[in-house]
């Protein structure tokens, strides 16, 4: 079994040392269908992504917009239940998707699946770490425990409004990077980047020693490429379902898209990492 948090930080030396950020997609775990989610993610593996963060599907997920919410609830109606995104996660696996790849799931989940025992089949099936937005460090010590006994990285997250005090204990908390908001409010594609997100962006920075990935609201490259020049990590999901979402070939969709992501990224020098 590999360790996630060495996967996760050697992913973040090697986009480093190319002066680039690292690519992380989003994606539901069985959207629209399992089979069709399967290709989807092979396609995004195969196209650009640095990691990859795998969603599963939850019946009241506060953090997410209506994209998200709507390919959770497809996923749902097809019995995508927490063992069967672990089986695709195995999966993937099984077809050389070799990237590090990181669960994003609401603490209840991982509550009614049992702690310990969440950590140990996520492990198992091969998932690098957890995202759970919806838990707060000073809850976490169970989860943190499970994860270092499985050597999973553990994500903690951090929105614009988070005081110093709160950065200073994500970042003694959190594992492999640290996942910053770049809004107050849901997941979603937007067609302008947050204001104030470079001094966000900088204000963690002198804090923390971690790589630091930037999510919501991401949606063309050049938003992308903007992001990119400051962090160490650009997340994008709702934007790639919108586009999965209106296309006749979904994992050819999503091929170009991660792929036009991924060059933006490329060509963009990050002078501060």
């Amino acid at each position: 079994m590999m360790d996630g948090i060495l996967e996760i930080s050697a992913v973040f030396s090697s986009t480093r040392h190319a002066r680039r950020a690292a690519l992380m997609p989003y994606f539901t775990l069985g959207y629209p269908t399992y089979e069709e989610s399967l290709s989807i993610l092979i396609s995004i593996a195969q196209s650009g992504a640095d990691l990859i963060e795998l969603g599963i599907p939850f019946s009241d997920p506060l953090a997410d917009g209506p994209t998200i919410q709507s390919s959770s609830q497809a996923a749902l109606v097809h019995e995508m239940t927490v063992h069967r995104c672990l089986e695709l996660v195995t999966e993937l696996r099984r077809r050389d998707v070799s990237q590090p790849l990181l669960l994003m799931g609401y603490y209840n989940l991982a509550l009614s699946y049992g702690i310990e025992r969440f950590a140990k089949d996520a492990a198992t099936a091969g998932a690098s770490g957890l995202i759970i937005p919806d838990l707060p460090p000073e809850e976490g010590g169970r989860l943190e425990a499970a994860c270092r006994g499985h050597s999973l990285a553990l994500v903690y997250l951090l929105a614009p409004t988070s005081p110093v005090e709160r950065i200073e204990l994500v970042a003694a908390h959190s594992t492999g990077f640290i996942y910053l908001v770049s809004l107050a409010g849901v997941t979603g594609a937007r067609e302008t980047l947050a204001q104030g997100i470079s001094e966000f962006i900088a204000r963690v920075r002198s804090v923390a020693s971690l790589p630091l990935a930037v999510g919501f609201g991401i949606s063309t490259p050049e938003q992308a490429a903007e992001i990119g020049r400051q962090a160490d990590g650009v997340i994008v999901g709702s934007a790639l379902i919108d586009v999965v979402s209106r296309s006749n070939d979904p994992a050819q969709a999503a091929r170009r898209f991660i792929n036009q992501l991924s060059q933006a990224l490329f060509l963009t020098s990050n002078p501060k990492i």
